[in-house]
């Protein structure tokens, strides 16, 4: 069974874990959200310089927890897309300077496949074929998870990402950064039912909705004039049981319309199981709606722990063991990217798919 040391740096988050197979030995996480605060979202330049900061004293503790020497390594891999390019570069250029020196070899990992490993960290027994659904500040989408970098997207968003909805709505009602947790605790005391809210529905040329794919535009758009509406009728001070309201609707709205989709998907491909991955995993109103709605329709739903949802290495560290395992090593000239597909994974292992 591989061990490896992993870093995650796609963003705001500087992470580095220990991980053995579909064990984590550590996983230290150093956040920045304070640091953003204050602008409301990340700035890249300011995430950079605070991973330059931090990386060197987060391997190291990462190590100690672990109770791990070099030695004891077997492979040091980094999140290398999509992301921050100026914080990809910061957390690869240190797996492959430490790759050097203590001679081991260097994965790349694809931030998105990590997110479909963090279930298995609480799930050891989990395997494929299971449909993932990836929801986050970045991304929205249904995958079909064959084997170990085989990955077929059946749904995705056409606009905003879920997570990324969640912070402009919080910031519309004045809520602070980040949006998702501020939403979902201040909905625990609200009404789902006080607002009528638009699912979001994708048009299809030839007629009718693509039962798979997501758009969050419409519905932030309804909250907007809602809260002009109500601030026209009450002040611009909307009364805290109000914004309640707004939030729990919101949030029932987004979890109604992600368990459709993901239900329809897991049916209609006759997968037994769903994943759940991404920072949006955490929302206790998501949980819920789609955990009743598969158990009506007897299919297994894995949510990983809490700590595992937003970005952290454990779930990059997951993703290298089983490359490593199966032979697939990167080069160390493998530069970071911005973006690129989930089914390019394996070109990050010098593996073309097959024309």
């Amino acid at each position: 069974m591989a061990t490896v040391l992993a870093i995650e740096t796609s963003c705001d988050e500087t992470s580095v874990a220990v991980v053995e197979q579909r064990t984590c030995l550590s996983n230290v996480v150093s956040s920045q959200i304070p640091i953003h605060r204050r602008y409301g979202g990340v700035v890249p330049e300011v995430a950079s310089r605070q991973h330059l900061e931090t990386i060197n004293g987060t391997i190291a503790e990462a190590l100690t927890l672990a109770d791990r020497d070099w030695s004891e390594i077997d492979g040091i891999a980094a999140t290398c897309a999509p992301g921050l390019v100026g914080a990809l570069m910061v957390g690869a250029t240190a797996a492959k300077t430490l790759a050097m020196i203590h001679q081991k070899p260097f994965l790349g990992i694809h931030h998105l496949e990590g997110h479909i490993y963090a279930s298995y960290l609480s799930d050891p027994q989990l395997q494929p074929p299971f449909l993932c659904l990836l929801v986050s500040g970045g991304h929205t989408s249904l995958i079909l998870v064959k084997d170990c970098g085989d990955y077929q997207t059946l749904g995705e968003t056409r606009d905003d990402a879920a997570g990324e909805a969640f912070d402009k709505v919080a910031r519309l009602l004045g809520l602070g950064y980040p949006g998702g947790p501020m939403i979902d605790q201040l909905a625990q005391t609200g009404n789902p039912q006080a607002f009528a809210l638009p699912e979001g529905k994708v048009s299809l040329p030839q007629g009718g909705f693509h039962p798979y794919d997501s758009s969050f535009s419409g519905l932030k758009t309804a909250v907007l004039r809602l809260v002009q509406k109500l601030q026209a009728e009450h002040g611009n001070e909307l009364p805290e049981l109000m914004i309640a309201d707004i939030a729990a609707s919101f949030q029932q709205a987004v979890a109604k319309a992600l368990t459709k989709r993901a239900i329809a998907c897991a049916v209609d491909y006759d997968l037994k199981s769903i994943a759940i991955g991404g920072g949006v995993a955490a929302n206790s109103g998501l949980r819920q709606t789609l955990t009743t709605a598969a158990a009506a329709k007897g299919l297994q739903v894995f949510f990983p722990p809490l700590k595992y949802c937003t970005d952290n290495a454990a779930m990059i560290g997951c993703a290298a063991a089983d490359h490593f395992d199966r032979g697939h090593v990167s080069s160390l000239e493998l530069g970071v990217r911005s973006r690129l597909p989930l089914g390019s994974v394996m070109s990050l292992y010098g593996i073309l798919p097959n024309p």
